[in-house]
């Protein structure tokens, strides 16, 4: 029998090539796949381009000037030319992006109602936010902190949380153990094996390859 889901990979990086400000060239020949349901890691050194990867799948390269200027990002059999990073979102593609950009201000459940946005009707964000403190109790516990007052490995668990309100079909996460320590690194790496068993694909760039590996169904360097 024919494995149709690696004849047909959700997400295909063909040729991509990305410039900055239209003379800087980032990224040159970047080819990937990430099949349904599986994790692939991308991994690499600072400045080797694994961060604009992300960008370019999510729409997200416009914000810092930049733009694809060759090869394709199909999602789901579709070029994503010409397509917006909402549209993108829409369609089931987020990013988790470096840095831990909670919004500081805002409780831990603020935090996942604004997470929610694309939802459509209250109901179904309370339901998502319910299903997220089934998964991530820690959160629940933390329910009305204020974000800036989290832990670096608390903060972390609040931005996948809160990507995972969009309810996506493909989590992009760029660096998610950066800085932490080896506990909070093993908690997060079983929150992504969890929801990768619940069938979210995931497009995880890491330094920590050890970590990365161990989750992964195949790697990129």
């Amino acid at each position: 029998m024919t494995d149709t889901r690696a004849a047909s990979p959700l997400l295909s990086v063909e040729n991509l090539e990305v410039l900055y400000s239209g003379v800087i060239l980032a990224l040159k020949g970047m080819n990937l796949q990430v099949q349904e349901g599986q994790c692939t890691a991308l991994l690499g050194p600072n400045g080797a381009g694994k961060s604009t990867t992300l960008k370019a799948i999510s729409g997200m390269l416009k914000v810092e000037d930049g733009e694809v200027s060759a090869g394709t990002v199909r999602y789901g059999g579709q070029d994503q030319a010409g397509i917006d990073v909402q549209q993108r979102v829409a369609q089931g593609i987020v990013h988790v992006v470096e840095g831990r950009k909670v919004l500081r201000h805002m409780t831990v459940e603020q935090n996942l109602v604004v997470g929610g946005h694309v939802q459509p009707n209250l109901a179904a964000v309370r339901r998502g936010i319910e299903q997220i403190y089934e998964t991530i109790p820690r959160l629940k516990d933390l329910r009305t902190r204020t974000a800036g007052y989290l832990s670096g490995g608390e903060q972390q668990l609040l931005l996948i949380a809160r990507a995972m309100m969009s309810s996506p079909r493909l989590l992009l996460i760029d660096e998610p153990s950066l800085g932490l320590a080896p506990m909070m690194i093993e908690e997060i790496f079983a929150l992504l094996s969890h929801l990768r068993s619940q069938g979210l694909s995931l497009l995880i760039v890491e330094q920590n390859a050890q970590a990365a590996l161990g989750l992964a169904d195949q790697g990129y360097v």
